[in-house]
């Protein structure tokens, strides 16, 4: 069953459209919370200053663009992991870098991820990534697979979307439309160039397609656009694995 996970988040992005489409994407798994959308480690300061232990984040989602060089960005994850207890740091870049990359495994932040490979699989992602000790992309481990020691040889991939092969490819672009970007019926007839009518019977049956074929439990209060949302999101069905985070003396 998917419970209750309630992991705040902090989004430190220095893209104002960035920063809102994480909350949009956040917002829509109960398990995450946005606590705090920042555009500099000053406004991340102040948050801390102002507001009650209680309420600082579990994850920093952190734009590796927040500063100039590799060496900059790793004073930086150090600094948030020195000002907020106990948080999970993860990296979002454009692109691969591989010397980004290393200096993001060197300072102990938990994972380096490209955001057009993982883009609305951040929720999962991030719920994922807390059972292990560092997460990557699949583009940035392929890139990187002659690093034969450390952090990101040991790095685990964070697994693609789940597939749903009885959707066909009009009844994702109205899922994708009207669920993940919450654009009414009639937007998506214009973007698709169909009528609403259409819209909606697309939708319907994406919704009992990812039923029919995902038996998750969610809680019983969630709408049907939320549970559509939660499986046609979710990552690939993997093994339990034990959290080495937790496991830390």
């Amino acid at each position: 069953m998917v419970g209750k996970t309630n992991l705040k988040v902090m989004v430190l992005d220095t893209d104002f459209y960035a920063r809102q489409a994480i909350n949009s994407y956040l917002a829509w798994d109960r398990r995450t919370r946005v606590v705090h959308l920042a555009d500099s480690m000053e406004s991340v300061m102040t948050y801390v200053r102002t507001t009650p232990p209680v309420q600082w984040p579990d994850v920093v989602l952190l734009d590796a663009l927040a500063a100039e060089t590799p060496d900059e960005l790793a004073d930086l994850i150090k600094h948030l992991e020195g000002t907020i207890p106990n948080v999970m740091t993860l990296v979002l870049d454009r692109r691969c870098r591989p010397e980004t990359a290393r200096a993001v495994a060197r300072a102990d932040a938990n994972g380096y991820l490209i955001r057009d490979e993982l883009r609305i699989r951040i929720a999962w992602a991030i719920v994922w990534a807390q059972k292990h000790d560092f997460v990557v992309t699949a583009g940035v481990k392929d890139l990187l697979k002659d690093e034969f020691e450390g952090r990101l040889f040991r790095a685990a991939i964070v697994p693609e979307r789940r597939e749903y092969p009885a959707l066909t490819e009009r009844i994702r672009q109205a899922l994708q439309l009207c669920v993940v970007e919450g654009m009414s019926a009639e937007l998506a007839a214009d973007e698709m160039g169909i009528s609403p009518h259409t819209v909606r019977s697309y939708v319907k049956e994406g919704y009992r397609i990812l039923e029919a074929f995902d038996d998750t439990v969610y809680p019983a209060d969630m709408s049907a656009q939320e549970r559509a949302f939660m499986r046609f999101t979710a990552l690939v069905q993997e093994e339990e694995v034990p959290n080495p985070r937790l496991d830390r003396p």
